[in-house]
């Protein structure tokens, strides 16, 4: 990991763009601005562990960062990846616990972390910024339930069809920058094998094909009875 020095006009352009701050007067931002740094990831090199000190709230300058958690076999459950313009680690700057998920770089990245305590600070001073962080907060859980419901009323490979029925043209192609199997895994909530079992089990009823890591719809019929689930 090495600090960006970057200009401090550029650091209350980052901040803008995001939703926590993008209503906030220059002289709150400028303090806030005051306590953020642009730090920047190798491909694979880990931004923070689980259970460690909070290490601040962080926003995706450029790059892809994987949350993950590990089980006690050792098996790795990623939670989400974070792109471009994505904040996370919130968890811990707003309850003062401890990081709750593992964090590395799937590719070379550039990420803003604003101090914990200072956002701490703009939430006790500002009723503005908590009306702000609670909205916020509360469109993440409401992502979380969605992805509680999915889980619990369909199988991995129903998901994955209606992900993938979903999908641009550029991403089942292989165009996008992050359609991995691992990926793909973190936008169901599962794990990579299991993503793989899936893709073959869709692969033999005809719906899709293979070649390349390039995902060709080739029965969107059968793909969208896939997607339906087994209760419609």
């Amino acid at each position: 990991m090495r600090i960006i020095k970057v200009d401090p006009a550029e650091k209350l352009r980052a901040l803008l763009e995001n939703p926590y701050f993008d209503h906030m007067a220059e002289p709150d931002l400028r303090q806030v601005a005051g306590c953020t740094a642009l730090r920047e990831f190798a491909r694979g090199e880990t931004l923070f562990l689980e259970d460690d000190p909070c290490a601040g709230l962080h926003i995706v300058h450029s790059g892809c960062i994987k949350l993950y958690r590990l089980s006690p076999q050792g098996r790795q459950y990623i939670v989400r990846l974070a792109q471009e313009k994505d904040t996370f680690n919130e968890v811990s700057v707003f309850d003062g616990g401890t990081n709750p998920v593992n964090t590395e770089a799937l590719e070379a990245s550039r990420v803003w972390v604003v101090e914990a305590e200072c956002v701490r600070r703009m939430v006790a001073a500002s009723p503005e910024f908590a009306q702000k962080v609670i909205v916020n907060l509360g469109q993440n859980l409401r992502g979380l339930v969605r992805a509680v419901s999915e889980m619990a009323f369909y199988q991995v490979t129903h998901r994955l069809a209606r992900l993938i029925s979903t999908l641009p043209e550029e991403e089942r192609s292989g165009k996008g920058s992050h359609l991995t199997q691992e990926q793909l895994a973190a936008r169901l909530g599962t794990v990579r094998e299991v993503v793989a079992r899936s893709l073959k089990e869709l692969e033999r009823s005809g719906a899709i094909q293979m070649e390349n890591r390039r995902i060709t719809v080739a029965d969107s019929e059968a793909l969208r009875q896939w997607a339906q689930g087994p209760w419609n």
